[in-house]
């Protein structure tokens, strides 16, 4: 995609003042880093806070008479159940119960069901709903706002200056609250296994929010080059590496998005899929990948067992900052995907030691309680 077909955030500009090497993302011209470089500012988000433009990504508001039992009909989730002031993360299905794409429902207010979706799956998102749910609500997409992410261990301290409610918010908490000088959509949740908030504002309010935030010294902006090490560590799939619409939650471990009540009803998209692999285990399992020796194992790269079968394929895969080592997720067969399972990951036609070890890499650290 060349640069004039690019989109831009409300941050372009402030993004190229700090320094950043913009790349094409999801449809957009993003920053993956700024002048201090992914490795320092993956560790400054682990041990500080890092603030992240995420406004690539798809917001929109879903309404209707009854928009939360309308979204369990392509979703696994009991969002019926969804109390207000809460978010949940789930997975639009396709009728094989493979995934379109993983999403956040929220519900900060009376207003219908906050979405956000990936950004370079949103345009399909957002047709597959409307398709879907024609007549029972109505889409309205969210492109006037942008959308921000303070991610850390002072990611709460750096936030409480400005809006002292968010500090009495939990994880998966949401609500919609006036704050920086205008009305904001706030959760406690993010893409790092940090503690932290994603914060949806109007655009024309971006810069001046973005630039307010960073008067605080103990945060920094941050490129999606950090952002993938740190989801890595945190053992979070990226939508369209890790997950696409061959893979069931169940083989992505994402049992989690699939509730109770829904799966004795089952009644979602792909519910006999989901129920055997429930039941009898999937054929495969994503997994993490501890490489032991040799250079990082990056996606595409063959998983073998140690008589040198191949048996899967790694998604995902890097050095981790946090560890300083390389590791990989990817997909084998449930056998093998037992903690200390000894493997090898083939890079550049040779095999390299490596082990299953538990997800996450690198434990999270989101505040369940106060």
């Amino acid at each position: 995609m060349s640069d004039e077909t690019l989109k831009t955030t409300p941050l372009h500009q402030a993004h190229i003042d700090a320094g950043a090497r913009m790349v094409p993302f999801a449809g957009y011209s993003m920053p993956v880093q700024y002048r201090d470089g992914v490795l320092k500012e993956h560790l400054w988000t682990r041990e500080h806070a890092g603030l992240f433009d995420v406004s690539h990504m798809g917001q929109a508001r879903l309404r209707g008479v009854s928009p939360l039992s309308a979204f369990e009909e392509i979703t696994p989730g009991d969002f019926i159940g969804l109390k207000p002031g809460k978010q949940r993360y789930s997975v639009l299905l396709n009728k094989r119960g493979g995934v379109i794409d993983d999403l956040m429902a929220a519900r900060p207010d009376d207003d219908g069901l906050f979405v956000v979706v990936n950004g370079a799956c949103k345009d399909n998102d957002f047709k597959v709903i409307d398709n879907e749910l024609a007549g029972q609500v109505t889409i309205e997409r969210l492109e006037d706002r942008a959308l921000l992410a303070v991610q850390g261990p002072e990611a709460a301290a750096v936030i409480a200056r400005h809006l002292p409610a968010a500090a009495r918010m939990v994880f998966m908490d949401s609500r919609a609250m006036p704050g920086f000088g205008t009305n904001i959509l706030i959760s406690r949740s993010g893409y790092t296994g940090e503690d932290g908030y994603e914060i949806s504002v109007p655009a024309s309010e971006a810069l001046r929010i973005w630039e307010l935030l960073l008067e605080d010294p103990r945060l920094r902006p941050i490129g999606l080059g950090a952002r993938d090490s740190l989801r890595l560590e945190a053992g979070l799939p990226l939508y369209g590496h890790d997950v696409d619409e061959t893979v069931s939650p169940i083989e992505a471990d994402l049992a989690f998005a699939v509730s109770v009540k829904r799966r004795a009803a089952r009644d979602f998209p792909g519910a006999a899929r989901i129920a055997q692999e429930l039941e009898e285990g999937p054929s495969r399992k994503r997994v993490a990948l501890r490489i032991l020796e040799g250079a990082p194992a990056r996606e595409g790269a063959e998983i073998a067992d140690e008589a040198g079968a191949v048996v899967g394929v790694v998604t995902s895969g890097g050095f981790s900052p946090s560890l300083s080592a390389p590791i990989a997720m990817g997909f084998v067969p449930p056998a093998l995907a037992v903690a200390g399972t000894k493997l090898k990951v083939i890079v550049r036609g040779k095999p390299q030691a490596a082990e299953v070890v538990a997800m996450p890499f690198v434990p999270h650290r989101y505040v369940r309680k106060l």
